[in-house]
């Protein structure tokens, strides 16, 4: 553990903003806490370097859960249980990494963000090579869903607190760079444990994946500053933030998109082999272009939202893009069709995910509450992104392993989720067709 906060370690904390830049002391006031004057660097060497950190941290929180396809097939071979038993795994990590959020993120505006990653890069390391020891389903639970998924929830808010201190008119960019590290990670983490299997075996590959995880690790702790004092000493839960109409909406709007968000991740290779008959390596080859697909569309949507549009209204619109798409799926009978489907679901994915954190910096005032709110927001969208892919796998194994109503209840749910983000934006803007926000 650090010793008061991590702050006032690093350079960052020694210089003197008018925001409240680390002093060493977190029960001092805030030399400033109002957002008018707050003056991040907006740019140069250290505040990107804090985005490569959220790269880095974001191929990990986000690109590991991507991960469960892979496994979910395995498993499925392997243990020969049903769909939805066995994507209950990946439902609780993924539960999880939203749902330690709001703790994390207060642990992160209170000043322990290197603490926080170190504790939550061991639980994922620790259980991923747990994991690898696994022969039941109950072990293959508590190791790769339970531990695992803690240490993913823990580290993921701290390093988009510290980037939000950084930025102001470039923030919906660099929070969609640093989210690209979903991407790149959803293509690291799969590929590396898919191609290893047949070479040195299941256990081992999943020793590699760990391996990764912990490098990553390292280097994203070396790299990151805090600047902003601390805010010790506010509560876990903001429960005025929850009187803000644009706020609530904003949350339900989140829980729609998230409850089918991993729907797509999960069994898009499924659908190939069982639907289109794809061998099991080309059908982890379209998880891999569906992941790799969002890695440019994450930084091309944060920057058009801050330069022209606004994250609300793209996000809004990249929602309803993904929910079309979804219904498109219905219609796919072909090898070709999939390929062209996991392109264009990758983009719209990494679009809309990209856009998630910039859309809620741009409804909070004070940065120093980034941490707690979106925190809460996370914590909130868990129990959907819990409930998400065993609703799928039960829709899919009563249907007799068909995939249609599977697929219709999906597009449904975040159709009416960019309907609802639509709804914030009116109750921020009113009626006003060209706004940005």
């Amino acid at each position: 553990m650090a010793a008061e906060t991590d702050v006032e370690k690093g350079p960052a904390a020694g210089r003197q903003h008018d925001t409240d830049v680390g002093s060493g002391d977190d029960d001092a006031p805030a030399t400033s806490s109002s957002p008018q004057e707050f003056k991040p660097p907006d740019g140069g060497l250290e505040a990107w370097s804090q985005v490569f950190a959220g790269i880095l941290i974001n191929m990990m929180a986000w690109g590991y859960p991507s991960t469960f396809g892979v496994y979910q097939l395995h498993y499925r071979d392997t243990l020969k249980l049903p769909e939805a038993q066995i994507s209950w795994i990946g439902s609780l990590q993924v539960f999880l990494a939203f749902g330690m959020c709001t703790f994390s993120g207060r642990l992160a505006d209170a000043g322990y963000v290197k603490s926080t990653i170190i504790v939550g890069s061991f639980l994922v390391v620790f259980g991923t090579f747990m994991t690898s020891l696994c022969t039941e389903y109950w072990q293959i639970f508590l190791a790769q869903g339970l531990c695992t998924g803690l240490g993913l929830g823990v580290i993921f808010m701290p390093p988009l607190s510290v980037i939000n201190s950084y930025f102001l008119t470039r923030r919906s960019s660099a929070l969609a760079i640093s989210a690209t590290g979903t991407g790149l990670g959803s293509v690291v983490f799969p590929a590396a444990i898919q191609y290893l299997i047949p070479r040195v075996g299941f256990p081992w590959a999943v020793r590699c994946a760990a391996f990764i995880a912990l490098f990553i690790s390292v280097v994203a702790v070396l790299m990151l500053r805090p600047q902003l004092r601390p805010r010790k000493s506010g509560p876990v839960i903001e429960w005025d933030a929850f009187r803000e109409g644009p706020y609530l909406l904003y949350i339900l709007g989140a829980f729609l998109f998230f409850w089918a968000l991993y729907f797509g991740y999960f069994y898009i290779n499924a659908y190939a082999r069982n639907i289109i008959h794809f061998s099991t390596t080309d059908s982890v080859q379209l998880l891999l272009i569906t992941n790799g697909m969002s890695v440019p569309s994450r930084p091309v949507a944060g920057y058009l939202a801050d330069r022209f549009f606004g994250p609300i209204n793209l996000y809004t619109f990249h929602t309803l893009v993904l929910g079309c798409l979804l219904f498109a799926w219905t219609g796919v009978t072909t090898r070709t069709g999939m390929y062209v489907f996991a392109v264009f679901f990758g983009l719209a994915n990494g679009a809309a995910q990209g856009l998630f954190a910039g859309s809620l910096a741009s409804l909070t005032k004070d940065p120093r509450k980034m941490g707690t709110r979106f925190g809460m927001v996370c914590t909130i969208v868990a129990f959907a992104s819990l409930a998400g892919p065993p609703t799928a796998g039960a829709i899919i194994d009563k249907s007799g392993g068909k995939y249609l109503w599977a697929q219709v209840w999906a597009g449904l749910v975040v159709v009416l989720a960019s309907v609802v983000l639509a709804g914030t934006r009116v109750v921020v803007t009113g009626f006003k067709l060209w706004v940005k926000i």
